[in-house]
């Protein structure tokens, strides 16, 4: 607190002529774009956080942790011609840094790279087009973070003529929809949701037949130049994309007979206040059926869609953690974790306690205990050893729904598994819309670690959605180097989960990855770019791991050294 109070009286005269900064003559035309937008970082420090930095107070700042590499964004909000980056750095100022424009907050152009930065104020004359524009720092010039009173983006703002998605939110209108047990309410606002687990279906009784199609109505005339299609296997082999003024009179601007399903983005080129997904010819028995239907340009009258996530910061920060330290036979921290008792899904042959089966053991480890023990009044399958439909065994199963969802980041467990005929170890997640009611697999399940007793040579990481699941879900069997087993040792699995992905990883050694773009366009929509939370569980018996027999030990051990979540 005593270096910031001195920096801040070091930086008063600079301040100052910050505020009074001349503009040249031959920027007279610019706009200040980026006061009052939304600003993000890498980190933060304290309360000094990316929005102190872009709110045209020159007495409030942003810090970042003292580390490199750290950047601060700003979304200008619309893609816009950038001229001017005007930085007033605290005393922690950037050695080298870049400047840098993005469309898409993904990929980075530089506009502006030194070496020699000398902090105080700085106005850099750039030349650039984006909506996003960042700060990245690469060498800090002392021992502690970045810190800007002000980041200023100047230029002339976006006109409104660039490209953006127009249907999110407009009514749509098809030619039939599916409300039944298998689609409910598969209505066509399902399509223009931006929602990736709803869709729209021709009707069950009327609708697997041709033509069949599904229009939405703009709100005003647009230049439409994108439409993005993801299909449901009932997709369509032949059909036309159409533009309309007044909804009947209809203008191809697409067409096909090889429709190839799964997603399709396709360029074109019309003006019309409707556009219209026409079919012609199904590509399978059923009827016609988008998650997505979306349609990018100018003009119109668009809802403003939901901000999409934010990635994690590169490199992540930790932001949540559980170390499982503390006295043996304490139960699991309340503020952290949650027992979820009842009976398990697929099958399984346990009841699940109220945290009665998970407790630390004073070694800084969470204890996570499977017995043989039948709990009166409850029921589940056949147990083959009994014969009997009361559990006959109790375990553990806990989350953090309650109190800890988040989107994207480095998801980290190190664990030990047990051996053993019918165990079946887990660590994974769950979307949060579960707990309000989506059904699975609609919510999307990330599992990070599946060990089945019967065989502790190989591990699996998987994901579900509505297009792929259970059986048919998208994952991968794996091993120790050497074939060695689980149930050795302890062993760290790691889920780096982004924008773009999940790249798994066991020991810091890359196992899996999962590509988004390449999920929607071979096996249907990706679900997961939503809140989650992490569950632990170890479940006894079920379809997938088999039954226990007389060679099971109990009480089986599953323990869990640590959970973090970085992001």
């Amino acid at each position: 607190m005593l270096r910031r109070f001195g920096l801040f009286l070091a930086v008063a005269a600079s301040l100052l002529a910050f505020v009074a900064l001349p503009t040249p003559s031959a920027q007279a035309a610019e706009v200040l774009l980026s006061q009052g937008k939304s600003a993000t970082a890498s980190s933060t420090e304290a309360v000094f956080s990316a929005r102190g930095a872009v709110d045209g107070d020159p007495g409030t700042r942003w810090s970042s942790s003292f580390a490199d590499p750290q950047w601060i964004q700003i979304d200008l909000g619309a893609s816009s011609q950038i001229t001017r980056v005007a930085l007033n750095w605290e005393a922690a100022y950037a050695k080298a840094f870049r400047i840098e424009v993005s469309t898409d907050a993904q990929r980075w152009t530089t506009v502006h790279e030194t070496t020699t930065g000398t902090g105080g104020t700085q106005s850099l004359a750039v030349a650039g087009t984006g909506r996003y524009v960042r700060m990245y720092g690469t060498q800090r010039a002392t021992a502690y973070g970045y810190s800007l009173w002000e980041f200023q983006v100047y230029g002339t703002a976006g006109t409104g003529d660039t490209s953006r998605l127009l249907s999110y939110g407009r009514p749509g209108a098809a030619s039939s929809s599916q409300s039944d047990q298998n689609c409910w309410e598969c209505t066509p606002a399902r399509a223009f949701d931006r929602d990736p687990a709803s869709r729209w279906a021709t009707s069950s009784t009327t609708g697997w037949t041709d033509p069949g199609w599904i229009s939405v109505d703009l709100g005003a005339t647009a230049q439409i130049d994108k439409v993005v299609l993801q299909w449901d296997p009932a997709y369509a082999k032949s059909f036309q994309i159409q533009v309309s003024s007044n909804g009947s009179d209809w203008t191809p601007i697409y067409s096909t007979t090889s429709g190839t399903g799964f997603k399709q983005s396709l360029a074109v080129s019309g003006t019309g206040r409707h556009v219209r997904m026409y079919g012609t010819e199904r590509g399978t028995p059923y009827g016609y059926s988008l998650w997505e239907f979306q349609v990018y340009g100018t003009g119109g009258a668009p809802i403003p869609a939901p901000p999409l996530p934010s990635d994690p910061a590169d490199p992540p920060r930790l932001v949540w953690s559980d170390e499982f330290d503390g006295t043996a036979g304490t139960r699991p921290d309340a503020s952290k974790w949650r027992a979820d008792p009842g009976t398990g899904p697929n099958n399984e042959l346990e009841y699940y306690t109220d945290h009665r089966n998970a407790a630390l053991d004073g070694a800084g480890h969470l204890v996570m205990e499977a017995r043989k023990e039948a709990t009166a009044g409850t029921s589940c399958p056949r147990d083959p050893l009994s014969g009997s439909t009361t559990c006959q065994y109790t375990s553990a199963r806990m989350n953090t729904g309650a109190t800890f969802q988040f989107t994207y980041g480095r998801v980290e467990a190190r664990i030990k598994v047990p051996e053993g005929n019918g165990l079946w170890p887990a660590f994974w997640m769950m979307g949060a819309d579960f707990l309000t009611g989506r059904p699975w697999p609609y919510n999307g399940e990330v599992d990070i670690m599946e060990v089945l007793g019967k065989d502790v040579k190989t591990a699996y990481s998987t994901v579900h959605a509505p297009a792929y699941n259970g059986g048919g879900g998208i994952g991968a069997p794996y091993r120790l180097p050497g074939d060695a087993d689980f149930s050795d040792d302890f062993h760290t699995w790691t889920a780096d989960w982004n924008s773009r992905g999940i790249t798994y990883r066991l020991d810091g050694r890359t196992v899996f990855t999962l590509d988004k773009e390449q999920v929607e366009q071979t096996r249907g929509p990706w679900i997961f770019d939503h809140p989650h939370y992490m569950i632990l569980n170890l479940a006894v018996g079920g379809d997938w791991p088999g039954p226990t027999d007389a060679s099971t030990p109990f009480p089986a051990k599953m323990l869990v050294d640590y959970v973090r979540v970085y992001q």
